[in-house]
């Protein structure tokens, strides 16, 4: 049967928050001083006969379950979107408030209520835009911008973790070290991309996904939304779509940069003022992204399903030997933050032992036409968006990592192996060495079944 006609709606919601709260995004907090660009929810709902799915990317640092469960519970209650149809994922910038509790940020429950609200609001202004659609969908590359911050060293060099164990990697080493042997992983350049268009072919909304951590180099106490936004705000421009009604939405949503970032280490470069480095950065995405839809045949049907699984994870056990070390550190720690990294990785150590030994997480997988999409709760390594994009039915595939809950990083076993910063036992850090292995294979068994639709 042929699919039905396509509706689709796209809408924003500032999430932008008041002056004072705490900024995720470091092992110290920090308070914001000053809200450099606004934060967004960034939405597009997609309907076709009676499929609806809607797809949120927020600029946020990382969004637990807990928070997105109410948001998309008031998004159905509001829009009748089924709650396993609804993604909400976040972008990774490390200069937006703190919804979850990592190192020694903690949430302010005020704005999390707001960000609840408005995160629901973003689907609600999404779902009241529907209108006649076209969709279309492609691949670009940026290669000169994506690089593994994960460095096999000199054996003159000694990596120690936290805990007092040796490591086999160094994440983001001394740039152009003459101590550096070569990057312990890959890098993805390819850029994701749906294009959605109005029915007179005049640009609606464009999702891309994009395998790179943030890239930072911000004023000390701002709020920003990092490439993420100057990607959004640079292709509006780019395709001629800054004065349309409803207005065009633009999303960078995050792919599997769980080891990749935007340093060069083989080189040095020149100090930059702030901001420059995010504006290139999204401003190159935005020309390739830009540069591909233009090419794209776009379609006003096409097959829409999405499919949810519920995944429940062990967390790494932390002996009780290394629970009462950890007191004593902290026993002995001087008032206010603190600064010395066993005494950082001591508290959180301290802190997980309170947590269940299971986590109940969620999996997603969508088909939009030969399209297909899945989500990671977790900071992903690049390594497994590779092989779940070299392994899907559908082309293209992405991964939409950090979506719908934050389980930490993502690393393979190969990688807990080497050690190094993304695997060090921390709330940032806490999933068994299977996980990976069991996440690939429910994103992989999620996109064959959609791809039967």
């Amino acid at each position: 049967m042929e699919p039905e006609l396509l509706l689709a709606g796209a809408a924003t919601s500032n999430i932008s928050p008041p002056l004072g709260v705490s900024l995720n995004g470091g092992m110290q907090d920090r308070k914001a001083t000053y809200i450099h660009d606004e934060l967004h929810a960034r939405a597009i709902v997609l309907k076709s006969g009676s499929t609806q799915i809607a797809i949120v990317v927020c600029d946020s640092c990382m969004l637990p379950r807990g928070i997105l469960d109410r948001a998309k519970q008031l998004a159905h209650t509001h829009t009748g979107i089924p709650l396993d149809h609804i993604l909400v994922s976040a972008t990774h910038t490390h200069t937006a408030p703190t919804a979850a509790g990592v190192f020694q940020s903690e949430p302010d429950a005020a704005y999390i209520e707001f960000l609840i609200t408005r995160i629901s609001d973003a689907i609600r202004r999404a779902a009241h835009n529907l209108a006649p659609a076209r969709v279309g969908w492609g691949t670009g590359e940026l290669a000169s911008q994506v690089f593994n911050r994960r460095w096999r060293m000199r054996e003159t060099v000694s990596l120690v973790d936290p805990f007092g164990r040796p490591d086999r990697v160094k994440m983001n080493p001394p740039v152009a070290s003459p101590d550096l042997i070569d990057p312990a992983g890959p890098t993805d350049p390819q850029i994701g991309i749906l294009s959605i268009q109005r029915g007179d072919g005049s640009p609606l909304a464009v999702l891309a996904n994009y395998s790179l951590h943030y890239v930072g180099g911000t004023g000390a106490g701002d709020v920003s939304a990092d490439y993420f936004g100057a990607f959004a705000r640079s292709l509006g421009a780019k395709l001629n779509a800054e004065r349309l009604d409803p207005p065009f939405v633009a999303i960078m949503s995050n792919g599997t940069s769980g080891n990749i970032n935007n340093v060069n280490f083989r080189e040095r470069g020149e100090a930059r003022p702030p901001y420059l480095q995010i504006n290139m950065v999204g401003d190159l995405a935005a020309s390739e992204v830009a540069r591909v839809v233009r090419s794209i045949e776009h379609h006003d049907r096409a097959i829409i399903d999405m499919r949810q699984t519920s995944l429940r994870l062990a967390r790494r056990r932390t002996p009780p030997e290394e629970v009462a070390k950890a007191r004593y550190l902290l026993s002995q720690a001087a008032p206010g933050q603190l600064t010395e990294v066993a005494q950082i990785y001591a508290r959180e150590t301290v802190l997980l032992n309170e947590y269940p030994p299971l986590v109940e997480t969620l999996v997603q997988a969508l088909r939009i036409g030969e399209l297909g999409i899945v989500t990671s709760p977790c900071e992903t390594f690049v390594e497994t968006g590779l092989a779940i994009k070299a392994n899907s039915p559908l082309k293209p595939t992405f991964v939409v990592e950090l979506a719908n809950d934050y389980c930490g990083y993502l690393p393979t076993a190969e990688h807990h192996a080497l050690g190094g910063y993304e695997t060090w036992r921390a709330r940032s850090s806490f999933l068994d060495v299977e996980a990976e292995a069991r996440l690939r294979a429910a994103m992989l068994e999620l996109l064959a079944a959609v791809a039967r639709a």
